[in-house]
């Protein structure tokens, strides 16, 4: 257990679970993961070892007995019929039969209907009328010779969800944690390691809880398949449900005219619409009307009367091309159906989260460590929708007075959303805010650019906010600073006008720094080695080292690298990486000395030695003589590299400027070529003494 683990069981004993427990008890059972959690949070709350096995084996009696599989429903009948009564777990829907005036219940797997249930049980849990719940119940079985009555009968029925929760004294916990803590315990319940993964991904993941604690959020995620997008919608949260988008209809969505039976948005407090990308799909443009004048006004009608509704819509769908085909070709939407392609639809939406910046999901990104049971968080984050925190940054910063209205709420909902994820009290630094602010501007900005393609009309929107001090900052999204030949394109062929290069000179610059849009620099590296300061944004790509260092190598004889963290495997790998750098901006002719200054791994220090010593043998023969040795104070940290030319480069993060990827698969583009790899955020900068 980490310190994390032990603080988070300290602060929240018997509301955490160990998140690789889910795995543990599933098996082959179809259930979502807070069905489970619920179980493990009875029996495995702890952090004693012999408690949590005891109640591992538990929770899977309870599983092997009780929960429904399809294939074994006639065995379960078998033992309701021979015993009785049995207790079962399974999804229980609620349909109300006109004819005889009463409510009958289907039970999804175990494959029975019409059973009798109370008007008052429906009443106290009205979702059973709309996509069904997941319950324990008892049913018994009385047979009868009237074929009108049947046998089955429902004797208890309890949802499972939590059943009370001390919201004060999650507050009070919740100032036991610093920012970074809180944000890794909320990335652990959702499942992941945050080890894997930095702050902007944590941030951008832990986005899609918005919807659950935002009433009316409009959300919309398309990446690439396998990065988990739909999987929070579908097992967080006995609150939120997750339908195929090929499968959603008026009825269904708002309200039947036959019946006058509410539909999802007015039961669910999220509606989510996965696999919502296809241009072949056909949809009902009626449907799309409704929910134009749903999303932008709360409300809905099929008939003489409006009704209200407060379910978050999410529409989650994959993506066919990479950005910088659909910067260059199309746009961001590209992959909606063709009646959603549309402007007043997409206009709508507060936010998009760049699903291609969420790497595809591998086994070693899930978390072993604990967190919230998901049931306990999402009866928190329902309790928050009740509060508002849109204007908490105004005593710090203003918004630009250029943003719409419709780009303002959008902006203020997402801010408000993450504040409540993040902040419940709502004590957070001016820092903390700002970097929340920019995350709901860009999320909307994303969505205003890509309108700006479809829609000539839709005019240029200056997403830019003021400091206390009246010092302007403007937001970017990552995709504009990675691509920006690509990301200015308007609708007719228009372009904005950049301060961006063009022709000759933008293949020139492709090879220097891109620079984040609040950096700044002296001169630009791309007319040559050149003094200056560059920032680059977590989740960045097209970063090598040929384009960091190469200028900067070119004649060189001898070069000092100085950096106290040279230890892990990937660490020395960049070494190495470092030294192709050189060999390619060498000439043949020439020898180069290049020196390691490092620090001692603690751990295991002779395998430290000998992968240093594998780069001094692979030298041999190239012209470069690589030698290494350990600062035995262990005192260094200053991270740079040093040329006998007079170039200093100062690294925040040394060469492990890289994200994690495949290290040991060869067939990974990521493992052969670094503009494939993402970056964590880091700044570089270049001095140069002109007296060498």
């Amino acid at each position: 257990m980490t310190a994390l683990d032990d603080k988070i069981n300290e602060r929240f004993p018997g509301l955490v679970v160990r998140k690789d427990l889910v795995k543990a008890v599933k098996g082959n059972a179809i259930v979502p993961t807070y069905v489970l959690e619920y179980l493990l949070g009875q029996y495995c709350a702890t952090n004693d070892e012999a408690s949590i096995q005891s109640g591992i084996e538990t929770v899977r009696e309870i599983l092997r007995k009780h929960y429904v599989h399809r294939n074994e429903a006639g065995l379960i009948k078998s033992n309701i019929r021979e015993k009785g009564r049995w207790k079962i777990i399974d999804r229980i829907s609620v349909a109300l039969n006109e004819k005889s005036d009463t409510y009958e219940a289907s039970f999804a797997n175990l494959g029975i209907s019409k059973v009798l249930i109370d008007s008052g049980t429906v009443k106290t849990h009205p979702k059973l009328l709309v996509g069904g719940v997941w319950c324990i119940a008892d049913i018994e079985y009385d047979y009868t010779e009237d074929k009108n009555v049947s046998p089955w009968i429902l004797g208890t029925m309890k949802p499972i969800q939590l059943s009370h929760f001390d919201y004060e004294a999650y507050l009070e916990a919740r100032k036991g944690f610093t920012t970074d803590e809180w944000i890794d315990l909320l990335f652990q319940t959702v499942g992941f390691d945050p080890e894997m993964f930095g702050r902007r991904s944590k941030l951008i993941q832990l986005m899609r809880l918005i919807p659950f604690v935002e009433r009316n959020y409009n959300l919309i995620e398309l990446g690439p398949k396998g990065t988990g997008k739909s999987h929070i919608y579908s097992e967080f949260s006995p609150h939120g449900i997750l339908i195929s988008g090929g499968e959603v209809t008026v009825p269904k969505l708002f309200v039947s005219n036959s019946s006058g039976k509410l539909g999802l948005v007015g039961y669910w407090d999220v509606v989510a619409l996965d696999e919502f990308a296809g241009k072949q799909k056909k949809v009902d443009k009626a449907l799309v009307d409704i929910l134009k004048n749903y999303m932008a006004n709360k409300t809905f009608s099929r008939g003489v009367e409006p009704l209200g509704a407060e379910a978050s819509m999410v529409f989650v769908g994959n993506t066919k091309h990479t950005v910088p085909y659909m910067l260059k070709n199309t746009d961001l939407f590209d992959e909606l159906p063709d009646k959603y392609y549309d402007s007043a639809f997409i206009d709508r939406l507060h936010t998009y989260i760049p699903g291609w910046e969420v790497g595809v999901i591998r086994g070693e990104m899930f978390s072993n460590g604990y967190g919230f049971v998901v049931d306990y968080l999402a009866e928190i984050l329902r309790h928050l929708r009740n509060d508002d925190y849109s204007d908490r940054y105004r005593s710090n910063f203003e918004l630009s007075s250029d943003i719409s209205t419709r780009d303002r709420d959008g902006v203020h909902k997402t801010f408000s959303g993450l504040m409540k994820i993040l902040f419940p009290s709502g004590e957070a630094t001016p820092d903390e805010m700002e970097e929340i602010l920019k995350l709901a501007l860009e999320g909307r900005k994303r969505v205003k650019d890509q309108l700006m393609r479809l829609d000539a009309t839709y005019p240029d929107v200056d997403f830019s906010f003021s400091r206390k001090n009246g010092e302007k900052v403007k937001v970017a999204t990552l995709e504009e600073n990675e691509f920006p030949s690509f990301y200015y394109r308007r609708a007719g062929g228009l372009g904005l006008p950049t301060t961006e290069p063009t022709g000759d000179d933008a293949s020139e610059a492709a090879a220097a720094p891109q620079l984040d849009a609040g950096a700044t620099a002296v001169t630009s590296v791309s007319e040559g080695p050149k003094t200056g300061h560059f920032t680059y944004n977590e989740n960045q790509r097209g970063v090598t080292f040929d384009n960091l260092f190469g200028p900067y190598l070119v004649g060189v004889q001898k070069i000092t690298i100085t950096d106290p963290y040279i230890r892990a495997f990937h660490q020395v790998r960049n070494v190495m990486e470092f030294i192709e750098t050189l060999a390619k901006a060498k000439s043949p002719a020439d020898e180069v000395e290049v020196h390691l200054v490092t620090c001692v791994d603690g751990i295991r220090p002779e395998k430290q030695a000998e992968n240093l010593g594998a780069i001094a043998a692979s030298c041999e023969g190239v012209g470069i003589t690589f030698t290494w040795e350990f600062d035995e104070t262990n005192t260094i940290h200053a991270r740079h590299i040093v040329t006998d030319t007079g170039w200093k480069i100062a690294l925040d993060r040394g060469l492990d400027i890289f994200q994690q990827y495949e290290l040991n698969d060869a067939f990974s583009f990521a493992n052969r070529l670094q503009q494939f790899r993402s970056v964590k955020a880091f700044e570089v900068i270049y001095l140069k003494n002109n007296s060498v």
